[in-house]
């Protein structure tokens, strides 16, 4: 099923406990569509970069099945670039550079291949641009699930909240849906925000897991304790790109099929938190994900209570 994705390629220059990079490719849009292509191919994607992203990046991406025609090129520009440094713990960052380049006056052209979308993904983006590409496609898609972060709450609300009004489903982190509900308890937060207009949500909480909400259902998937995480950086996008693959694959948008979505999200999420960038998420194996997805299974498995009783 078609499958279009919108957000940044990009370059990171990251520092952890446990080393540091020089300029990387990342990107919300990089690591959705690596993630999503283990799933559904081509993942189509709508980015935008300067005329110093190297074409061998570029091939890689198609090579994994990425169809870049909806990726800009401007020429005699740089660019997105961010620099950040996390915490010893991982769960904070201070952001050392950003550099908004080619992004500052980004106008998502959608190709005419594009307009079959079924399945739209929106990444971490101006909510302004996230909404001309829905009103760009000439069809509704089936689905649209929509990524956003704090820094938009905090500059353009009003714009994130019409934008949050025409999508079906959308994925913040705990502290994300707290400032945007105004609410402590994720429970009224989840209610006060799918009033505003998705039909459900997922809250992600890093180490913890992650939230699914559809009306009065809850789904919660742990996170998978790991022996090493070097590199929490394009996580969540790596979660939203294996979240909407699997949905995507299976054409099938039910709140069950939503379930075991995000734990295919999950499992995704997790291998690319075991290397620097994306070089997990460039060689995995299908065996590899299948087993990671059984770890997640029986992580929350348990007898029933008439077999426990019986033994």
């Amino acid at each position: 099923m078609s499958l279009v994705v919108i957000g940044t390629v990009a370059f990171d220059a990251l520092e952890t406990p446990f080393g540091k990079t020089d300029k990387i490719v990342g990107g919300a849009a990089t690591y959705i569509g690596l993630s999503a292509s283990y799933s559904v191919k081509p993942v189509k994607i709508v980015a935008v970069v300067g005329d110093d992203f190297p074409q061998s990046d570029i091939l890689r991406l198609q090579e994994h099945g990425v169809d870049t025609e909806g990726l800009q090129i401007k020429a005699g520009e740089k660019s997105f670039f961010w620099s950040g440094k996390y915490s010893n713990d991982l769960n904070s960052r201070e952001t050392l550079v950003t550099e908004l380049n080619v992004l500052a006056d980004f106008d998502p052209v959608l190709p005419d291949s594009y307009q079959d979308c079924k399945y739209l993904m929106l990444g971490n983006l101006s909510p302004q641009v996230q909404r001309l590409v829905i009103q760009r496609l000439v069809n509704r898609p089936k689905l649209i699930v929509m990524d956003t972060m704090n820094f938009w709450m905090d500059i353009a609300l009003e714009e994130l909240k019409t934008t949050i009004e025409m999508v079906d489903v959308l994925s913040i982190n705990d502290e994300e849906a707290r400032q945007l509900s105004g609410q402590h308890s994720l429970v009224k937060a989840a209610k006060l925000i799918m009033a505003m207009g998705p039909k459900y949500l997922i809250i992600k909480k890093g180490e913890h897991g992650a939230l699914l909400f559809h009306k009065n259902q809850i789904f919660f998937a742990p996170a998978l304790p790991l022996e090493e995480v070097f590199d929490p950086t394009g996580a969540g996008d790596t979660f939203a790109g294996g979240f909407i693959g699997h949905l995507a694959a299976t054409d099938d948008i039910s709140f069950e099929n939503m379930k075991r979505a995000v734990i295919h999200g999950s499992a995704m999420a997790s291998f690319c938190v075991e290397k620097f960038g994306t070089e997990r998420l460039l060689n995995l194996t299908t065996a590899e994900i299948e087993a990671r997805e059984q770890q997640f299974a029986e992580l929350v498995a348990v007898q029933p209570l008439e077999a426990v009783a019986q033994s």
